[in-house]
Parts: C-alpha cells; structure tokens; sequence
C-alpha cells in the first residue's frame, strides 16, 4: 500500500533546489501549522463565538476567534521568510522584515458569523513576490494583479478540515489527518465542471441586484437560463465553502454589486479574498470575473479594495458575463416589472444571452 503524500512531503518535493521555492514552502507549511491551531480554536466555540465589539475593515462584527486567527497567522508568517502581510483584521499592511523576499495576504476567518450555528468558516491566504521598492512604502506591496501569486489556499473548517491548494500547477486538496496533525493529499489535480445546474447567491439582496442578475437568477429558477433545465440554490455564507463546494461538484457563485450604500462596488475584497479564489478556480478548470473582467487581471489600488465575484464552472461563469454585456449594451429587458416578469402577464423574450 502507498503512503500517504502529506502537505510537506508535496511542498518538499516541489520546491526542490529553488531558494523561492523553498522559502514558499516554508511559509505555507507554517500558515498550514497555525490552520490547524484555528481548527481546535473553532471546534470549542463557545465564548470564542462572542463579538468583541470591534468592526473589521468590512464593518462586519469581530469575533474573538477573528482575532486570534489573525494572531495566529501573523505569528506563523513572523517564522519564515515574510515581509509583508496584508489581513482583513488589520487596516493597513503589517511590515515584518525588509530583507525577506515574501508577501502574504489573507483573510484569517471567512465567515465567522457561521461559527454560532456550527456551519463551515474557513481561512484564505495568497503568497506574493516581493516587489522592490515597495517595502515600508503603505500598501503598495500587497497592491499587486492576482497574476502575479506564487500560490494561494484556503482552509475549510467543517466536519473536516480541509486544504485546497494552487502553486500554479494545478489545484489540490489536503485533508487534516487529526492523529498524525498534517494535511494529507487526497484529490489531485481537481476539475470543476464545465457545467452545473446549481448556483450560490445571497436571494436577500435581491432588492439591490442590478437587472442583468436580476435576470439571470431569474431565469435559473424558471429554468430558462439553459434550455428549460432549473437549477438548485444554494448559500452558505462563507466563500471558502462556497468554493469547496463548487470543487466538488461544479455550479456559480455570485455576489455582485448591488445599489446599497457601500456595496457599488461589490462586498468581497479583492486582494485577500477574490484572488486566492480566482487563482484556485481557474487552476482546477473554472473560471472567476466581476461579472465582465478576469479577477485576477484586476489592479488593485488599496488593500481593502471591494469587488463583485462570480466564480465556478467555466460555461456557468461565461453565460452570466453574457447577461452582464447585454445590460451594457442597452438592450432592453424587462427586470422586475410587474407585467413582464417570470410570472407576469406578458413573458419577456428569453434564452437570449
């Protein structure tokens, strides 16, 4: 029987000679070393659940697991070669040492607010090179294309705990192994499907949606949206398992714009966030925009920098970028009106886009 390739076994392997490499691996065997630390946090929940009474740079509540996620990972990053880290807890980067050749953003606890009900929170976390010049110099560091990642992961804590990872060489998945305490590979090389009849939105900002999701959902519930076969909803509020989700059996995920005050731009942040998932999804076969642009050619111009995300199986992704250049274009389509929707008097023209 073969053994089982652990996480720091794969990283080992890859990394060879390669000084970059190497100090890749190091940071990321030492991020994968404090996810597990926030596994046994997260697992206690109780008094960890409680709002500190803070905002983070989302204006969500904090949790004080948020916190100690954060501590956690910084501390992890303070170990290896890491000179600047970006973190949706802090609200400018933290600047760690100028001589060390990495950068590290990440998201320490997505979806916290899940934590009192005992449903899946994860961590998000994207290595960059460097840049010189841009150390010490405000966010500039961390201000760079999703292109230009070395590798990005998250970590679901769920009934398991699991590691999704890119290197730029495809996407896989690690499952904690609680007895031995590491991540052991067990899908390589994961493939989203090209198509899925699922999709992930949050239905309670439909008031705010813009027409062309307006529309598109609606024709995923009518079954309009591809050749008269209805789709199934799904939401979870958390992106990482959102994510995990999709690389198990394919699907959408939207969270566009809307017209409330401070969500014009998206709600999702693009550095530590949209990347990350970007760079995984489009390495396991998928496909990730804001609705019209490649997430990851976006330039990002301050950390905390909001986006819309669709993210998922490549057809599904393609066919809502389609409604999105048909809004643009100033093609007419009856959105919500009462006499022209789904269930209206008078049926708008469908399965255009």
């Amino acid at each position: 029987m073969n053994q089982p390739i652990t996480l720091s076994t794969y990283l080992h392997n890859w990394a060879g000679k390669y000084e970059i490499n190497q100090q890749v691996e190091a940071t990321i065997n030492a991020l994968a070393e404090g996810s597990m630390q926030i596994a046994d946090l997260a697992s206690t929940g109780g008094a960890l659940a409680t709002d500190t009474g803070n905002t983070d740079q989302g204006g969500d509540y904090q949790k004080i697991l948020d916190q100690q996620a954060h501590e956690i990972l910084l501390n992890a990053c303070q170990q290896t070669s890491v000179a600047v880290v970006g973190s949706e807890e802090a609200p400018e980067v933290i600047n760690l040492d100028a001589s060390a050749s990495l950068v590290v953003v990440m998201d320490p606890l997505d979806g916290s607010a899940n934590i009192k009900t005992n449903a899946p929170t994860g961590t998000i976390f994207s290595l960059y090179p460097l840049s010189e010049g841009t150390y010490g110099k405000s966010d500039a560091a961390a201000l760079l294309k999703g292109t230009e990642q070395l590798a990005a992961a998250y970590v679901i804590y769920g009934t398991q705990t699991a590691l999704a990872l890119t290197l730029g060489e495809g996407t896989h998945l690690f499952i904690l192994d609680r007895q031995s305490r590491s991540y052991v590979l067990t899908r390589e090389n994961i493939q989203v499907p090209k198509v899925a009849k699922e999709y992930s939105v949050n239905a309670s900002n439909q008031d705010f949606w813009h027409d062309s999701i307006q529309n598109y959902v609606d024709d995923c519930i009518t079954g309009y949206a591809d050749h008269k076969q209805k789709f199934n909803m799904r939401w979870v509020a958390s992106l990482v398992a959102e994510a995990h989700r999709i690389f198990a059996r394919g699907g959408v995920f939207l969270y566009p714009s809307d017209s409330r005050e401070g969500d014009e731009p998206g709600r999702l942040r693009l550095v530590y966030e949209a990347n990350a998932m970007a760079f995984l999804m489009e390495q396991a076969g998928g496909a990730a925009t804001d609705c019209s642009r490649r997430i990851m050619d976006i330039q990002p111009e301050h950390l905390h920098q909001k986006t819309p995300l669709v993210m998922g199986s490549e057809a599904n992704v393609e066919q809502v970028t389609r409604y999105q250049n048909f809004e643009e274009e100033g093609h007419y389509r009856q959105g919500k009106a009462p006499l022209f929707g789904s269930r209206g008097l008078f049926i708008s023209g469908r399965g255009n886009y």
